[in-house]
């Protein structure tokens, strides 16, 4: 985004030598030849710096400071004050002024404080991006055993020297998210704002305001002008996760940012311009919902310039022993426990689990049995009794086992859910302790 420079000064030769200066310095640089002017042409469309002398026309240097400071806080005063008003100076700097400048004055001292503004808004808007995704400079680890996650990744790394839009689909907890910071990690945005966004947590004007940002006075509780994330964003990737939940009036204006690289603020009368890529992720069937009228399919075109489906957990076995383990080693640390890894068997109801909640439900289970686990690893008894006692069976004509091998594993099952009391065990089975005992054996 281009650092806007607005100088209000009623000397038509020092006005015109400063606009000059400070558009060859490389700055968008517009005057003022007065106090009431400037205001006017600040409200419309604030600039970043303001280079206000203090006696002017219409209205002075001081109440132009208290104005902009009022209306749009994010906007630094430089205050251009005579030889010898230093107690001005003063009284200017404790209104909110960003410094000031005595006359006659250095051009180079005051190219140095417009230089140093534009160096603290620039990390003041990085600081903004890094807090609204901690941590995504970090390394980032991501398991793919599986010969279908694998393929995933070798579609991102094909990616890297592209700049599209990309839809990630899949259901509720496959990894988007993650899928979307690798995505955005392997580009040349990979040093640039990367911010995300939940469409399903947010009511349409809470959304909107997120994404647009919003003027001052646009809604009751709009006392400040506020940038949205589109804004920040600008020349990095957003991330919007459940895409499918904006309502239809935010889809247009999504289209019109894809399309045109321009948006509105709420409330706002001028076009923002921007440069950013966009990730989309839903868990829903797009196609049915846009032929239920319920999404753009314009924009949907705009948003799948290169679709990536993230497989179910359930359907990629391979993955779930090394991600249990990683969940494993990320958990244990705040545990404060020893915990050598998982017990023989373990492993195995895990994989012949269902996961309806995909990778986030497995990360939960993990962290649920290092919290119950008394032992030096993973056993059985620490994982839900839903896992344990109905997990799936997957019927294979050359692994069909016998009704009494499936017997004999089930009261084993139930036997370990007792705690080792075969009493306990078959009663739970509704059978005598000696045909409890018959069947382990296997008779």
């Amino acid at each position: 985004m281009p650092f806007r420079v607005l100088v209000a000064e009623d000397e038509e030769i020092t006005l015109k030598h400063l606009v000059y200066t400070l558009k060859k310095e490389g700055y968008e640089t517009e005057g003022a030849a007065d106090g009431l002017e400037a205001r006017r042409m600040n409200a419309e469309r604030p600039f970043d710096v303001v280079i206000a002398d203090i006696r002017m026309p219409g209205m002075d240097g001081m109440r132009l400071l208290s104005e902009i400071k009022e209306n749009t806080p994010e906007t630094e005063v430089i205050i251009v004050t005579g030889y010898g008003a230093i107690g001005s100076a003063i009284e200017a700097i404790r209104k909110g002024a960003y410094d000031y400048v005595t006359k006659p004055f250095e051009l180079d001292d005051l190219l140095q404080k417009v230089a140093k503004i534009r160096e603290r808004k620039s990390l003041r808007r990085e600081n903004i991006a890094l807090r609204a995704f901690l941590g995504m400079h970090k390394k980032v680890n991501f398991i793919a055993k599986s010969a279908r996650m694998r393929k995933v990744l070798e579609i991102i790394e094909g990616m890297s020297e592209s700049d599209c839009n990309v839809l990630l689909t899949g259901e509720t907890g496959v990894g988007k998210s993650l899928l979307a910071k690798i995505i955005h990690l392997t580009t040349r945005r990979r040093d640039l704002p990367f911010l995300a966004l939940n469409c399903a947590t947010l009511t349409e004007e809470l959304l909107a305001s997120e994404l647009f940002g919003h003027e001052r006075g646009a809604f009751t509780g709009a006392v400040r002008m506020k940038q949205g994330l589109v804004e920040i964003a600008d020349t990095g990737t957003l991330f919007l996760d459940e895409i499918s939940e904006l309502s239809t009036n935010l889809q247009a204006k999504m289209l019109k940012v894809i399309e045109e690289g321009e948006f509105y603020r709420v409330g706002g009368t001028r076009p923002i311009h921007v440069d950013v890529r966009f990730i989309a992720a839903t868990n829903r069937n797009v196609q049915l919902m846009i032929s239920e009228g319920k999404f753009r399919e314009d924009l949907y075109y705009r948003l799948n310039v290169m679709e990536i489906f993230i497989p179910p957990l359930r359907d990629r076995k391979e993955d779930i022993a090394p991600l249990a383990e990683y969940f494993l080693e990320k958990h244990l640390p705040k545990a404060g426990k020893k915990i050598g890894g998982f017990a023989p068997g373990t492993i195995d109801i895990l994989e012949k689990y269902s996961f309806p909640g995909n990778v986030r439900e497995l990360e939960n289970i993990v962290e649920r049995a290092i919290i119950l686990e008394k032992s030096a690893s993973i056993t059985p008894s620490s994982l839900p009794d839903t896992m344990r006692m109905f997990k799936i069976e997957t019927i294979e004509p050359a692994g069909i086992r016998t009704l009494d091998d499936v017997g004999k594993e089930y009261a084993g099952r139930v036997l370990e859910l007792a705690g080792g009391n075969r009493s306990k065990a078959a009663e739970l089975l509704g059978i005598s302790r000696t045909s409890l005992w018959r069947i382990l054996k296997g008779e």
